[in-house]
């Protein structure tokens, strides 16, 4: 097949898994279940330890499947590199989808756009790393349009204006971006020490992923408590199943386009299947947008494709390992 043929599937493949994937996520999270209770509410979906875990136990049979097909050398990383970093990972993972409980979907994607952020205070500060001029441009352009998109509208009362400026969503997306910086720093130094290829760390980090909200789940009552939620909406589970599906589709899909066609191509192709999530969340689940949180969405996704394009351009074996395994670890 020729590479034209190839890159079309492969952008196909990561816009349909990812589409399906952020419709599902949304639906799981934001719908009600049954009838309304006394209190006048309805049942939600609250496990975001379930949802992490088994999202994390797809992606890791997905990375050993492929690791079956084709070996890859021995990986004689410390375990306390995947231990942090999946601790990390994990915590990044859990916070995102708590928030959806207070937050819309688009809000989301667009708080979790700013990865760079944090990546990047990060690595200078841990790993001392350094950057261009124009990517902290770039980076300050995400940083402007993230505040017009989650700055709330001005309330009449002081009081409430000064409560609703950051709200529980708000702070979950916050924690998540460190979480997200912290993972980046601690893969940093890992990729230095002992350079795994981006398989090897998606298959250990999911499989440490995997034990640790095993733990959790258990240890907080959550697992008990969605099998009884499961037997009185048994329908949530193949929402979880299509879910898992969709991400484990779409990581493959992102490695097919990393393998062939660099970071760079993947980096514009999951950026523009962003914008469309954001799109399509606001036309078919109600989520409309002002016209502050339209213009903050074009700046973030302004700052990402000029950063895709001009700001990763280094040539240096230790900047494509970074980009590849960026692109097969973000949250979707």
């Amino acid at each position: 097949m020729h590479d034209q043929g190839k890159f079309i599937i492969a952008a196909i493949g990561i816009f349909c898994s990812y589409f399906f994937f952020g419709v599902v996520q949304e639906k799981i999270t934001r719908s009600h279940y049954g009838d309304r209770n006394e209190d006048g509410t309805y049942d939600k979906f609250t496990f975001a330890l379930v949802l992490c875990g088994v999202q994390c136990v797809w992606n890791f049979i997905f990375a050993k499947g492929l690791m079956i097909l084709k070996p890859e050398r021995e990986d004689k990383t410390h375990y306390g590199y995947y231990a942090c970093s999946s601790l990390t990972y994990l915590l990044a993972m859990v916070s995102s989808n708590m928030a959806l409980r207070w937050v819309p979907y688009p809000t989301q994607v667009v708080g979790k756009s700013a990865k760079p952020i944090p990546v990047m205070i990060l690595g200078v500060l841990i790993s001392h790393k350094r950057y261009s001029i124009q990517r902290y441009f770039f980076v300050l352009t995400i940083v402007i349009g993230v505040v017009l998109f989650m700055m709330k509208e001005s309330k009449i009362s002081a009081a409430s204006s000064a409560e609703q400026a950051v709200g529980i969503g708000e702070v979950l997306l916050i924690l998540s971006l460190s979480m997200d910086g912290l993972t980046g720093a601690v893969q940093e130094r890992m990729r230095a020490a002992h350079s795994p290829t981006a398989l090897q760390m998606m298959f250990s980090m999911n499989a440490w992923s995997s034990g640790i909200v095993a733990v959790a789940v258990i240890f907080t009552g959550e697992l008990f408590e969605f099998i009884t939620f499961a037997s009185r909406y048994p329908y949530v589970l193949g929402n979880l199943a299509i879910l898992a599906l969709a991400g484990s589709l779409g990581q493959l899909f992102i490695f097919i386009m990393v393998s062939n066609f660099g970071p760079l191509a993947c980096s514009v192709v999951t950026t523009t299947r962003k914008f469309f999530t954001v799109l399509f969340s606001v036309i078919f689940f109600g989520n409309a947008l002002t016209s502050r949180q339209w213009i903050g969405t074009f700046l973030v996704f302004l700052g990402l494709f000029a950063d895709a394009a001009f700001g990763k351009s280094s040539p240096k074996k230790t900047e494509k390992i970074e980009k590849d395994q960026e692109k097969l670890l973000s949250n979707k």
